[in-house]
């Protein structure tokens, strides 16, 4: 059965609007808004991908609460930020595993933006210690990190993204073969979408194709920081 579209034209205007209005007087007069066709519908969508989700991996969690939950808090975190802006101006929606507490663990990620709607598949700025894992896993193991993003499954939709350092990390070998992949401080794969296509009422199972192909990178980072998958 094909649910109700989700995020539409509605969500993306609202979108547009905040970065112009981010102050609390506007975001209150337009809450209902923000309620209806950004918040309302993301929930919908955590409940109904939670099926396709436990295709992938058991060990991944679709939580539908309003806070604390998948969707991410709209409300931004100003107290160590430069940025008093008291709102985000995107949507984000984190399946993240089910050991990890924050931002920061290996995941499932769609993100909603204006004119920059994406999958995310990966971990974002993991902390030192799953940092050295990661790249001990690669030096380790390179034919699996090849394989997990050179699938051509991966490679139809994904590529690589993130932050990376300048110069190779202290205690790796400089010359090795997989040394851009060792610099990176992110190991994201990134698959750009159209605005039209996250409207879909199909969405649920379009995102759960998406995140299956790119799920051999999600599969070595949980091996390599000693994760079930």
């Amino acid at each position: 059965m094909v649910n109700s579209p989700y995020f539409g034209p509605q969500t993306f205007a609202f979108l547009k609007e905040l970065p112009e209005n981010n102050n609390r007087e506007w975001f209150q007069a337009n809450k209902n808004r923000y309620e209806a066709h950004v918040k309302e519908p993301a929930i919908r969508f955590i409940i109904d991908f939670a099926p396709h989700l436990k295709e992938i991996s058991q060990h991944f969690n679709a939580d539908p609460r309003p806070s604390g939950g998948s969707l991410f808090r709209i409300y931004q975190d100003v107290r160590f930020s430069k940025d008093k802006r008291p709102y985000k101006t995107n949507a984000g929606v984190q399946f993240r595993h089910s050991q990890g507490k924050d931002v920061h663990a290996p995941g499932f990620y769609l993100h909603l933006e204006p004119n920059n709607v994406f999958v995310a598949v990966g971990i974002w700025h993991p902390d030192p210690a799953t940092l050295g894992k990661i790249r001990d896993g690669i030096v380790d193991d390179p034919s699996a990190w090849k394989r997990a993003v050179n699938r051509k499954e991966f490679r139809k939709w994904f590529e690589m993204s993130g932050s990376s350092l300048c110069r190779p990390p202290r205690g790796y070998d400089p010359d090795h073969p997989l040394m851009d992949d060792l610099k990176r401080q992110d190991f994201i794969g990134i698959a750009s979408l159209t605005q039209d296509a996250v409207g879909k009422g199909t969405l649920p199972q379009d995102f759960g194709e998406i995140s299956k192909a790119g799920a051999s990178l999600v599969k070595f980072l949980c091996r390599a920081i000693g994760l079930p998958f």
